[in-house]
């Protein structure tokens, strides 16, 4: 499970949510969002296409993002295949792959693994779950608690050494590899996958409100999938109230100002956070901007 997903053993696999193949940004942005709609992951999406405040692109074909590819089909690994990727890097903490699988990936491809730190928000959920209580489920996710998690989740993304040098090494490898095309996930896309996309967007140029745009598009990709869980695990007789679950299952603003506000404090905020909290140099942003606009 992503950061904010449900464990895929807690209920049977739901069907992927068919979205069409494009879909339009905002209004007020001018480039078209790429979903590659898949049998086996609903989130996943390629980070080019928006516009710089400056008036240049982010370009197709460079970086994706997406959420788990463990349940992916015979024609979706060869979908895979098309896109010619050179690089797949997996945020999933150790228990997460366990419990929901490796990734399906074309031949000779292979994920590399680089774990950034849940605060044991799997753990937690699955114990939920598992204990089929709905007293104790209410104790455990109620009230507040699985947002505040969410937000300390947010910013461990900026105060663990541990999960900076995570994201540091992705945006390295990004800008130092050419045209390229590298794949990046946790489970459910949208937190771990989210910031990063949001920190590459805003590394190149393009406005904040764009790229929190994108952060939030989570939500329409998932929302299907998501339902179908909550609606499973009733059935189940696993969780009498699972709604519970939606502030675990769904990206926030407020989850991601909880981060901005936490690179504010330690850093001055975004730029401090690339600079001094991530260690990238201006070669490596200037690289960073090489590559992945035109």
């Amino acid at each position: 499970m992503a950061l904010g997903c449900l464990p895929a053993s807690a209920v049977a696999d739901a069907p992927a949510a068919r979205i069409p193949v494009t879909t339009t940004a905002p209004a007020h942005e001018t480039a078209t969002v790429r979903h590659i709609p898949l049998q086996g992951a609903v989130n996943v999406r390629d980070l080019g296409g928006y516009r710089t405040g400056k008036g240049r692109q982010v370009r197709y074909g460079q970086v994706f993002r997406a959420d788990a590819l463990g349940k992916l089909t015979d024609a979706d690994v060869a979908r895979l295949s098309e896109m010619r990727l050179r690089t797949v890097v997996d945020f999933r903490v150790p228990l997460e792959v366990e419990h929901d699988g490796a990734d399906r990936l074309p031949e000779g491809l292979t994920a590399a693994s680089r774990p950034v730190d849940d605060l044991g928000l799997y753990a937690r959920t699955m114990a939920a779950i598992d204990s089929k209580d709905p007293v104790e489920q209410q104790e455990m996710l109620g009230d507040g608690k699985a947002e505040e998690l969410m937000r300390a989740i947010y910013r461990n993304f900026v105060t663990s050494p541990e999960n900076r040098r995570q994201f540091a090494t992705v945006v390295r490898d990004i800008a130092r590899h050419g045209r390229s095309p590298l794949l990046y996930h946790c489970t459910s896309g949208k937190d771990r996958t989210g910031w990063l996309s949001y920190l590459l967007l805003r590394a190149v140029g393009v406005p904040a409100t764009t790229a929190t745009d994108d952060f939030l598009l989570s939500n329409a990709f998932r929302a299907e999938a998501d339902r179908k869980t909550r609606e499973g695990l009733e059935q189940a007789g696993l969780m009498e109230n699972p709604d519970l679950l939606i502030p675990l299952q769904e990206v926030r603003a407020d989850y991601l100002r909880a981060a901005l506000d936490q690179a504010e404090r330690d850093y001055g905020g975004l730029d401090g956070y690339l600079t001094d909290g991530l260690g990238l140099t201006p070669a490596t942003l200037a690289g960073l901007r090489a590559r992945l606009l035109k």
